[in-house]
């Protein structure tokens, strides 16, 4: 993907200093009308697994705490304030014209979540729970969390993620759809507080900002790097994180050992629906797979297991 900032002044933004190529800092998404005026705003080019999914027919939706009123904002668990729930530089799909809402727009009714219209697949977290609710959850549904849920270390805490996480896995456990969903669960960037092990380096670079290995210097190209080396700044892999993956298909009591990134999330979409790659270099061209974190050899016989959300303890657990 070739990113292009809209600015004139994107330094600290793009990698290089230059006016195109990789996102290194956190500029908002352009035209987004909750987008902070006195940042770097950006658009970015090629395309995205949303656009590769509303091209198959697919339903999907990208669920945005606080992004059906973006002056809204909570108090973390401590009774701190976490600022704004939305916060436009999260907000992936934004940054796309082609699946970007500028304006916010609610869909047009709530059997039209998931498909295209005037919400563009953009929508308020809350609205996830009214398509559940209504029995019509897309087929793929990714969310982010209000601000002061996000887990975000300064604002954020672990248990209002867990309240979050908790809250809406039971939600989607006490559903019909749970017997043929997969709830991947996956973090930003960690600052090295889960590992400390060095990932290997897939995407090599050598932009200014690039001191892993001295200098301006991330390593060289592989024969692998599906942009040749010719994308700088996205030196990678980075800190390892948790990818957790929870659904009555995943193995029990697993913990998978093979390389994968958060890029594999999108290899895994395209792959169970039969999408192509996005190209022009994704990272989802090289991206290890999740299918070990599965079982399809036999229907699913994994109980449902409620947490309570403050507490994390136990609830029930049930078949």
């Amino acid at each position: 993907m070739i990113f292009c900032n809209r600015l004139s002044a994107p330094r600290h933004n793009i990698a290089n200093g230059a006016t195109s190529g990789a996102v290194i800092g956190d500029p908002d998404p352009d035209a987004d009308v909750c987008s902070n005026p006195k940042r770097t705003q950006i658009t970015m080019s090629g395309i995205n697994v949303g656009e590769l999914l509303t091209s198959a027919g697919i339903t999907w939706g990208a669920f945005m705490g606080g992004f059906d009123n973006c002056a809204q904002t909570h108090n973390n668990v401590s009774g701190a304030s976490a600022g704004l729930d939305y916060i436009p530089h999260h907000a992936f799909f934004q940054y796309w014209h082609s699946t970007a809402n500028p304006g916010h727009l609610p869909p047009s009714s709530d059997a039209m979540i998931g498909h295209t219209d005037q919400a563009n697949h953009q929508y308020d977290l809350s609205r996830l729970f009214t398509a559940i609710a209504e029995h019509n959850l897309p087929a793929v549904s990714i969310a982010k969390a209000a601000a002061y849920q996000d887990g975000h270390a300064g604002y954020s805490d672990p248990l209002d993620e867990q309240t979050f996480l908790v809250h809406t896995i039971n939600t989607l456990q006490a559903s019909p759809y749970w017997h043929d969903t997969a709830i991947v669960i996956a973090y930003d960037d960690s600052d090295g507080w889960y590992d400390h092990a060095l990932g290997p380096i897939v995407f090599q670079s050598s932009v200014a900002e690039d001191q892993l290995l001295g200098s301006g210097n991330c390593g060289s190209p592989k024969a692998g790097d599906p942009a040749g080396g010719a994308q700088n700044g996205r030196c990678g892999y980075g800190p390892r994180l948790p990818l957790l993956v929870i659904s009555p298909w995943a193995r029990s009591n697993y913990i998978d050992h093979s390389v994968t990134d958060q890029s594999s999330i999108i290899r895994f979409i395209e792959d169970n629906w039969g999408l192509p790659r996005i190209g022009n270099g994704s990272a989802d061209a090289v991206a290890g797979s999740l299918d070990s974190l599965f079982d399809f050899s036999d229907d699913p016989s994994a109980p449902r297991l409620i947490l309570d959300e403050g507490t994390g303890a136990v609830v029930s657990v049930t078949r």
